[in-house]
């Protein structure tokens, strides 16, 4: 095949940044919402009425008018990632963003009534098949009405973080957008883009080299830090008044909500993992010996091994989309189909050129029931581990498009669930089709080198962000401040184990900037020790079908985290059990690696 490695976006809406398709939706959409907020006034339901006829024609209408604004989100946005100096993209992101905010309002107003409903109402409501099959979410919405305060306030704030909260993370975006590194080549300097240069630091094979590209990559970021700590405070504080003035007493309470997780279980995986790193540093210590190293520095963590005739393979686009798909064939024949989809109608942004903006993701296009995926693609093994990432969320949304909207909203842990069981499918399909012992090596070393990532690297944002939040209650923090809190975090998460860290990661990391989810990095470690489990089940028990995976995956926006362990895989995630099961994966991971280096030191 010759899968080409940029994504049509013109079948989406014609026209690029300059579609009059596009225009003509924003007009459109910003009619529904003025006919639904119409609609929504108009209904006012007493204690006496059972006629649920208008909210029913309300959340038909709420479904329309929410898929058209992920489809032209979807779009914009992602015409702004390809090109980060399309000013007219981000213009229609923006725009976008207004017509989410005034829709939001009207949410609100609409939480509130269907809140209002008395027990008898709602119970009578449940009993049309339309409602009872929203019966998770619309419960949801009555229990988190609780929290909320008077609808005119709630406009306000949701109206003020249009410029207080998201305005803020696109000045980070811009921020990025001009980051331009040079880079002496041959006697020619090269400028490069924050996303191409982190290509250049991934793909380094001589040790003293990538030390120097870190400094250079500190040095760049650095001369913005001030910048930058002015977006991280104002992006913390915004939400530190807003959950002061919702009388939230933990500044947790909103993740875990979001996560609809319990503080029991986050506390149970992280000390878990906390007390299985001992093995971690034997790896180091090894892998240091491995690349002439006396100890390990930031980026040789993840840094290719050198063993007999190997050499860090490289991939064509091609070669990497008949991997993915053959691999998630093995497993998932439903999955593999997609993911060729995927290819051949050109649903993925993966060309290595300037001016496309960092990191990687999915994002859902819920009127075509398609997904558009972005990325950077220079060949590498981690650049494929990406791509199957990002299509394992797409296939997440895939096989869950026939639900009605709300029993689609699943949170970020689970939804990470998907994406890194797709990386685990085709990483131990590698190792285990591997031509020879140097390349079997290289290929668990990756493997264990991305549960470093979740136990060591996602721990240290963890820690950080604590740290943040709970200096950031009683003031503003600068730079160096920041600083120090980072280089603390990662010491602490790699438990002293590397020469040299990363201080200006809060600033590097997107992640700490995003708007739409706060603490964006614990749901990543749960995403893929909870795949990790699932993953081993499905070895272990023949009579596991694809089919159970799938209907665990509908069930993701439809029950808590833990009711979803307890149905699908009967056990109880408050507890260490789980967490020391998918944890013993990592010990036999390392197990082997020490075993097969042994005569290469």
């Amino acid at each position: 095949m010759n899968y080409k490695d940029n994504w049509d976006m013109e079948s989406v809406f014609p026209g690029g940044s300059e579609s009059s398709a596009f225009q003509n939706r924003l007009v459109e959409v910003s009619n529904s919402i003025r006919e639904f907020s119409e609609k929504l006034g108009e209904w006012n339901s007493d204690e006496s009425s059972n006629d649920f006829t208008p909210l029913k024609s309300l959340l038909e209408q709420y479904e329309k008018i929410s898929n058209a604004l992920g489809e032209m989100g979807s779009f914009s946005n992602g015409l702004a990632s390809a090109n980060i100096t399309d000013q007219k993209a981000l213009k229609n992101t923006n725009a976008v963003a207004n017509l989410r905010k005034d829709f939001s309002s009207e949410i609100i107003i609409l939480n509130k009534k269907i809140s209002a409903l008395t027990e008898d109402q709602f119970n009578t409501l449940l009993e049309d098949d339309f409602f009872n099959a929203m019966r998770f979410p619309l419960k949801e919405i009555r229990k988190n009405e609780a929290d909320l305060l008077s609808t005119e306030e709630e406009t306000i704030i949701n109206s003020l973080s249009l410029d207080g909260l998201h305005g803020w993370g696109n000045m980070y975006n811009q921020l990025v957008a001009s980051i331009q590194i040079p880079v002496t080549e041959d006697g020619e300097t090269k400028y490069y883009s924050a996303g191409q240069f982190e290509n250049k630091m991934g793909s380094e094979e001589n040790p003293e080299k990538r030390e120097e590209l870190l400094k250079i990559w500190e040095e760049e970021w650095n001369k913005k830090a001030d910048l930058f700590a002015t977006t991280l405070n104002h992006l913390s504080g915004f939400r530190l008044n807003n959950y002061e003035l919702h009388d939230y007493k933990d500044y947790m309470k909103v993740p875990l909500d979001y996560n609809r997780m319990e503080e029991n279980t986050l506390d149970t995986m992280w000390d878990t993992i906390a007390k299985n790193k001992s093995p971690l540093k034997k790896y180091f210590e090894r892998k240091a010996q491995l690349l002439g190293v006396d100890q390990l520095g930031w980026l040789d963590v993840h840094a290719s091994v050198d063993v007999g005739d190997y050499k860090n393979k490289k991939y064509t686009y091609d070669e990497a989309a008949e991997f993915i798909i053959d691999n998630f064939k093995s497993f998932s024949p439903k999955m593999a189909e997609m993911s060729r989809r995927a290819f051949e109608e050109q649903w993925i942004e993966a060309e290595d050129r300037p001016g496309k903006r960092p990191g990687g993701y999915c994002s859902n296009l819920p009127e075509s029931k398609q997904s558009r995926i972005f990325m950077t693609f220079a060949g590498s093994t981690g650049n494929v581990s990406t791509l199957a990432h990002e299509l394992g969320h797409a296939f997440h949304s895939y096989v869950m498009r026939d639900l009605p909207l709300l029993n689609q909203r699943y949170a970020m842990n689970v939804a990470e669930t998907a994406s890194t069981f797709a990386e685990l499918v085709v990483s131990n399909a590698t190792i285990e089709n591997a031509a020879s012992e140097a390349e079997k090596i290289n290929l668990i070393d990756e493997k264990i080198s991305r549960s470093v990532a979740f136990m060591m690297n996602i721990h240290a944002r963890y820690i950080f962000e604590r740290n943040l939040y709970d200096e950031r209650q009683k003031g503003t923090l600068d730079s160096n401040r920041l600083k120090e809190l980072m280089k603390d975090a990662q010491e602490e998460a790699y438990e002293d184990a590397l020469k040299s860290y990363h201080p200006m990661f809060w600033a590097t990391k997107l992640h700490f900037h995003i708007t739409g989810v706060p603490f964006y990095n614990f749901p990543y470690t749960f995403g893929y020790f909870f795949s990790l489990g699932i993953y081993n089940r499905f070895l272990e028990d023949e009579n596991v079908t694809e089919d159970d995976y799938i209907a665990l995956l509908r069930d993701t926006a439809s029950m808590t985290t833990e009711d979803l362990a307890e149905k699908h895989l009967n056990v109880d995630l408050r507890k260490p059990d789980f967490w020391q099961e998918a944890l013993n994966s990592v010990h036999k991971d390392i197990e082997e690696f020490l075993n097969l280096t042994e005569s290469y030191v």
